[in-house]
């Protein structure tokens, strides 16, 4: 492990694990909200938002031990799997239907028959859909997700010498917090970019369990329960999004019949 002490109490460790903790809370929230389109009985994102979970973990196990390089990879894995989960429940939506009851191009991809298109035709998708062009438009207003992705590469891909640096724990960085500070803001960028999109088209994942719990206890729910707020969505969005993009939030807020407040 990294005997950085500056780096080791960097905020980036309890940032992942928030964002780690808040998949968590959302895989077994959304649990009950079927994939329609697909012959999946659980909901497909039970699997999805683990994964994703996983993926957060691994860049903080990986961080600690100074390899900032692998880290910025797995970052970009991060950015694909938000993507995938925007592009698939979008497809899904819009194209599953009483003729179409299972939606063949998403079911071959979960069985492993078809590969989804690449992230490029996924982004112009979710471009051109009307429920998502606007958040879209906001979050590609600047350059910030195009040099984002340039970083992810450019250390994928060894672009530079300082990439290299970059993974290598015992060699002295002078600028290695920075690089921590670039990196904590392109994680908190992509938290956005999925939640944004994923509050937009799938506002039921923001469901309090309020509505769910009367129906169990046999009891009659509060009037419009069914659109109260889970705490930990409400947490994130305040924290989060409105902290850092109240132009998103007010887009979100906009659209939506739940009750953010």
């Amino acid at each position: 492990m990294t005997t950085d002490k500056l780096q080791v109490e960097h905020p980036v460790f309890e940032q992942l694990s928030k964002y780690s903790e808040f998949y968590g809370y959302l895989a077994f929230s959304m649990m009950s909200f079927v994939s329609m389109g697909t012959q999946s009985v659980l909901n497909i994102d039970t699997y999805v938002y683990p994964s994703m979970q996983g993926t957060l973990d691994s860049i903080k196990d990986i961080l600690i031990k100074g390899r900032i390089n692998d880290a910025y990879a797995l970052l970009r894995k991060y950015y694909d799997a938000a993507v995938i989960n925007i592009y698939t429940n979008l497809y899904l939506d819009e194209n599953a239907s009483i003729d179409n009851f299972v939606v063949e191009k998403i079911e071959n991809w979960l069985q492993g028959k078809e590969q989804l298109p690449t992230i490029q035709v996924m982004n112009t998708y979710i471009e051109k859909s009307s429920k998502s062009a606007s958040i879209y438009k906001l979050l590609h207003k600047d350059k910030r997700y195009s040099e984002l992705k340039d970083r992810c590469n450019d250390n994928v891909h060894y672009n530079f010498y300082h990439n290299v640096l970059l993974n290598n724990s015992q060699t002295f960085l002078e600028n290695r917090n920075p690089i921590l500070n670039r990196f904590s803001k392109d994680l908190e960028n992509i938290f956005i970019l999925h939640l944004s999109y994923l509050f937009s088209i799938k506002e039921q994942y923001m469901m309090s369990s309020d509505y769910v719990d009367a129906l169990d206890c046999e009891a009659m729910p509060e009037p419009d329960s069914q659109y109260f707020v889970a705490p930990f969505i409400q947490e994130v969005f305040d924290n989060v999004i409105k902290k850092n993009r109240n132009d998103l939030a007010t887009e979100i807020k906009s659209n939506t019949s739940m009750r953010l407040e």
